[in-house]
């Protein structure tokens, strides 16, 4: 027993060895696994730190901008000095619309043109007779390049006209002038809709009248001038219209005309008119998101029901037009048929109507808008020589009340006409789904400005023009010698000359039966209240 007693107390030893070290060994590899941890824990935060100094001292520069073209800064990534710098020598309290603001949010380059390429297919063109500004014209453009157009054709006069408008706009890939000078109305006196019978009753009355068939002669003009640019579809709108391809998945105007069959001649798009809710609008495609919707759009109950409601005493639904726009595919035989509508001479156009794609008509959204109309126009304010010069009756309202009101009187006008300030009205009308909020356009916009678009765009023009005598000397001279072959090379007519006598067209004596073509579809009110109540 002895024996096997002392034979034990070796192994009782060396557990206790063996314990001992393990021990050891544990300890041990937990400090290690804490200094590691420790190191991975602050090198990281003391990397962060370094990069912030760097960055704030400048010294280095965000990867974004290395990799942008020239190496430019990134859009909208202004420095508060440069803000600061541009913001003291404005030396006034307006802000410039077309000035980009201090936080980015639209990721685009400040040099990116939109200029695609021409294996994107449809090709979109639109064209319009605009008399507008830059701060109107620029957002308007831009914003339809977002959407998938890619050429514009802009009949231009008036501000639209000017040097310094024009050489931003020339400067635009895809945007083509059309200046109108009396070479052009001399083209344009001979052209075929001219001396036929289906745009006469519109033709020697003053104002909407007059630009109704300005428009319809240019839009005669721009169906040459887009196919041979290769379009495919072709769009007239005005620059306080805005095309919204709701329903399509990426907001895509090239998407939606993609998916119309192939034996569709025409599209029309209902168009909605903006609700404005204050009187003090300065860029309303930046301010309104309100509109009200296309009887198209909506059950005839909905419409009806609410009718009186929703016109607020206004002589119709709509303060202007409810016929909508449309878009034509590009073929033989296409002419305009008026503003709103296209048409062929060898058949009757196959057409759709859109169920949920809308014009947005922007349409007296500013106070100013009344005397500005009233300005351009030569009426007398009386309510039968207004009918000679509008084809619409608040337009006629409009002009009469801006024509022989005070300021004071003109500005409760608008507000009780025009402003939607009674927000339980608003509240309720959206529900019952007259009244609807759309902000792709809004935000689109906003972020082409943020980022600095605008302003480049005018900034590359004022760098790539001559200097400014030089500038309007040259093109004093140009609009001198300007002919069809050297204006206008999408156009293969030539302009001739024509007597003062060729030019003055007779009247023509027509019935609706002697034509052997549609009428001119002009601008159109909503269906009435009172239609209802015959069909009742």
């Amino acid at each position: 027993m002895a024996g096997l007693h002392s034979s034990t107390r070796p192994s009782s030893s060396s557990s206790s060895s063996s314990s001992s070290s393990l021990s050891s060994f544990s300890s041990s590899s937990q400090s290690f696994a804490s200094r590691i941890l420790l190191i991975l824990t602050v090198l990281p935060f003391t990397l962060a730190c370094f990069a912030f100094v760097l960055q704030w001292r400048g010294g280095l520069n965000d990867p974004v901008t290395r990799w942008s073209p020239d190496q430019l800064q990134f859009p909208g990534m202004e420095s508060s000095e440069s803000v600061s710098r541009n913001s003291h020598s404005s030396g006034s309290n307006c802000v410039d619309p077309l000035r980009p603001k201090d936080s980015p949010s639209f990721p685009y380059y400040k040099d990116w043109k939109f200029d695609y390429g021409s294996d994107l297919r449809p090709k979109i063109c639109i064209t319009t007779s605009t008399s507008a500004g830059l701060q109107q014209i620029l957002p308007w453009i831009f914003y339809h390049k977002v959407l998938g157009v890619s050429n514009f054709l802009l009949f231009v006069e008036g501000k639209a006209a000017s040097p310094k408008v024009t050489k931003v706009l020339e400067s635009i890939p895809g945007v083509k002038v059309i200046y109108r000078t009396r070479e052009l109305e001399e083209q344009q006196a001979k052209s075929r809709i001219w001396n036929e019978t289906w745009l006469a009753s519109f033709f020697y009355k003053p104002c909407n009248y007059e630009l109704f068939v300005k428009q319809s002669l240019n839009m005669e003009m721009a169906i040459v001038m887009a196919r041979e640019a290769g379009m495919d579809w072709i769009f007239h709108l005005d620059t306080d219209e805005l095309i919204h391809p709701a329903g399509t998945r990426e907001y895509s105007l090239r998407q939606l005309l993609s998916d119309v069959p192939g034996n569709v001649d025409m599209v029309i798009f209902p168009n909605y008119e903006s609700s404005v809710e204050h009187d003090d609008i300065k860029e309303p495609f930046s301010e309104v998101s309100m509109f009200k919707k296309n009887y198209d759009h909506l059950p005839k109950d909905v419409y009806f029901g609410n009718y009186k409601e929703a016109t607020r005493g206004n002589p119709n639904y709509f303060l202007t037009y409810g016929n909508g726009k449309s878009a034509a595919r590009i073929q033989d035989h296409l002419r305009p048929n008026g503003a709103h509508r296209w048409h062929n001479y060898m058949k009757t156009p196959h057409e759709i109507k859109l169920e949920e794609a809308a014009i947005l008509h922007y349409t007296y959204t500013k106070f100013s808008d009344l005397t500005s109309r009233r300005d351009r126009c030569g009426c007398k304010p009386t309510k039968d020589d207004v009918k000679r010069c509008f084809m619409l009756e608040f337009d006629r309202s409009a002009f009469i009340i801006a024509s022989t009101a005070t300021d004071d009187e003109m500005l409760r006008w608008y507000r009780e006409r025009i402003v939607w300030t009674d927000k339980e009205l608003n509240i309720k009308l959206t529900r019952k789904g007259i009244l609807t909020r759309i902000y792709a356009p809004m935000v689109i916009i906003q972020g082409l400005r943020e980022s600095g678009v605008f302003a480049s765009v005018i900034e590359s023009a004022e760098q790539a023009s001559l200097s400014k005598d030089k500038f309007l000397s040259s093109a004093e001279s140009s609009n001198l010698t300007r002919t069809a072959t050297s204006t206008d090379s999408l156009t293969s007519r030539k302009i001739g000359k024509v007597n003062v006598e060729s030019i003055a067209r007779r009247v023509l004596e027509y019935t609706e039966n002697s034509t052997h073509h549609p009428l001119a579809i002009p601008p159109i009110s909503p269906p009435a209240f009172e239609n209802f109540q015959l069909v009742a």
